[in-house]
């Protein structure tokens, strides 16, 4: 097996470990909130600490990221992430009070901070390892590990919730993030010409054939941040991730309160639609990369959006069912299909951005964690008054819009992008 496909499975494995920290309090706030006599309000300003400084620092972490390169940037940031995690369920033991959800916001910011460039690196990495016809198909399995870490953060954590309790959960979380990040540190490489057991072949496969400087300067950024291209994508990358946010943050939740499941029933049917979406963002990798085959990037990149999106709007509705298990089913259905365009997006920003990959992706995530902090304390002031049907609604309308956009999007390189302005 090529070497790319190693670090290929790091890489993977980066965005799979990422969700259960981020859901982490989100699932474990059933117990911590009695316990710690917190309010439904106050985990929303948890999870919105969290997404204010992911994305604060998205285009930062982006640019900073290519600077040192995934090897360094991603060891670093694990291993702070691993400490943040590990505060949540240690902090109480010291403070108590104001003093403990100033600590709690604390964590959730420096948690924040340190995931903010993991997934434009692994764009970045994923622009240096992969020839440009397997951007798309490797963009959707990543998203895919994204799928299954969301899945398995609330079946794994509410199961040890009842076994072990709040605390002792939230620390095995972080423990196999640290084995990673070790093993990331010792095998992983910023290009493949860095490698030693890349083969020369491999290396003639590639779409370059310098290695990467890493460099990007702040004339390169200032092309990407001023593009019309991108900033499209970047706006309906925004509207997606309301509906993404919704579904992620507030499943289980909307599960245990308004259709009264069980701890147990409400973590295991939780994990539903994360496991869609992770079927879904493979086959979208799959669907995007042959269309890009087809049509061009161009073309072939807005198909699954413009099928998929209004679709997964329409199905959001279906939590309006009198029947939980058809709403349970129609909620894992829409994020299958929202989660279908993962690829499609990542896949266009890495074609605008090119060797500026990373970069690139932190404007497109930017965007995206905007929504997330848009909808966060939206649904969690509409839920914490028993109104889970109108934050719904509101989703569906926004993944209507998102659609809209693709239609003005032309995903071609910035630098040629700017020749053609300058030519008119």
């Amino acid at each position: 097996m090529k070497m790319r496909w190693w670090i290929f499975a790091f890489l993977f494995a980066f965005t799979f470990v990422a969700y259960p920290q981020r859901l982490a309090v989100s699932v474990a706030a059933e117990r911590m909130m009695p316990e710690l006599g917190l309010s439904q309000g106050q985990i929303g300003w948890l999870e919105t600490a969290f997404l204010i400084s992911y994305t604060a620092l998205q285009i930062p972490g982006g640019i900073l990221g290519q600077r040192l390169g995934p090897r360094l940037m991603l060891t670093l940031c694990g291993g702070i992430a691993v400490a943040a995690t590990l505060a949540v369920p240690l902090l109480p033991f010291v403070f108590g009070g104001a003093s403990l959800i100033a600590g709690l916001l604390a964590a959730q910011l420096v948690l924040g901070a340190m995931q903010a460039p993991v997934f434009p690196l692994v764009a970045g990495g994923l622009e240096r390892w992969f020839p440009s016809r397997q951007w798309a198909l490797t963009q959707g399995l990543t998203s895919c590990g994204i799928g299954l870490g969301s899945a398995a953060a609330p079946a794994v954590i509410a199961s040890l919730m009842v076994l072990v309790g709040w605390r002792d959960a939230l620390v095995l979380v972080a423990l196999p993030v640290a084995s990673l990040v070790a093993f990331w540190w010792w095998q992983g490489r910023d290009t493949p010409y860095q490698h030693p057991l890349v083969a020369p072949d491999e290396l003639a496969d590639l779409d370059y054939a310098e290695p990467a400087t890493g460099t990007v300067t702040w004339a390169r950024a200032a092309m990407l941040l001023t593009n019309r291209n991108l900033l499209g994508l970047t706006l309906s990358y925004l509207l997606m991730n309301v509906v993404f946010y919704l579904i992620t943050l507030w499943s289980f939740l909307y599960l245990v309160q308004a259709r009264h499941f069980s701890l147990l029933e409400g973590g295991l049917a939780a994990s539903l639609p994360p496991l869609a979406g992770a079927l879904g963002a493979a086959l979208g990798g799959f669907g995007g990369s042959h269309c890009t085959a087809r049509f061009g990037a161009r073309r072939g990149l807005r198909i699954v959006p413009l099928i998929t999106l209004p679709a997964s709007g329409v199905l959001l509705l279906s939590v309006q069912a009198e029947s939980a298990a058809w709403a349970l089913a129609g909620l894992a259905l829409s994020f299958g299909l929202l989660e279908m365009n993962e690829a499609p997006f990542w896949a266009a920003s890495m074609e605008i951005g090119r060797e500026d990959a990373a970069s690139a992706g932190a404007v497109l995530n930017t965007g995206g964690n905007l929504g997330g902090i848009i909808a966060t304390p939206v649904v969690a002031y509409l839920s914490g008054l028993g109104n889970w049907s109108l934050p719904f609604m509101l989703g569906a309308g926004c993944a209507v819009a998102s659609a809209a956009l693709w239609l003005v999007v032309a995903p071609v390189p910035v630098r040629q992008a700017e020749r053609v302005h300058g030519n008119r």
